[in-house]
């Protein structure tokens, strides 16, 4: 029997993962707090202090520790480098260069960078839809006007 140890996997690290999921659910924190606080109060100083710590907090997570954590997982622990060249499943991604078919090198390096860019969107794409719903949160859906019988909307005429 095979015993493996999913710490020890090479797929597997805990940096990233816990800087993800930390920015993600810290994000995802401001729903229930836009819910809980009153809509038009203004805030005090110490309020307006400690959201801007705590945005600067989230967003560093995101846009610096997170990809920084997985480009370090990428070279260190999968050896995504310059390097090791894609050749794919039964060699179909071989470069010319290496005596294939396809007319450009393909690199992990290049996989690695394009995960980074992939989470930058995500959590930008977080973020924006997070403003957006802060700043919608005391707006309501249009209206209902009463019906008549018919079912058509009744119209005060001015």
């Amino acid at each position: 029997m095979i015993a493996i140890d999913v710490l020890e996997w090479p797929g597997f690290n805990q940096a990233f993962i816990a800087s993800f999921l930390a920015s993600v659910l810290l994000s995802l924190a401001l729903i229930p707090y836009g819910k809980r606080r009153p809509i038009g109060t203004p805030f005090t100083w110490g309020e307006a202090m400690l959201g801007a710590t705590y945005i600067f907090g989230v967003l560093f997570l995101s846009y610096g520790i997170m990809p920084h954590q997985f480009i370090d997982h990428a070279d260190k622990n999968l050896g995504w480098s310059k390097d090791k060249l894609i050749y794919g499943p039964g060699g179909i991604l071989k470069a010319e260069a290496e005596g294939g078919w396809l007319p450009l090198t393909l690199q992990y390096e290049a996989v690695r960078d394009t995960v980074v860019v992939l989470l930058h969107a995500f959590m930008f794409g977080l973020h924006i839809f997070l403003a957006i719903w802060w700043q919608k949160r005391g707006q309501n859906a249009t209206k209902e006007l009463p019906t008549s019988t018919y079912g058509r909307p009744l119209v005060k005429k001015a």
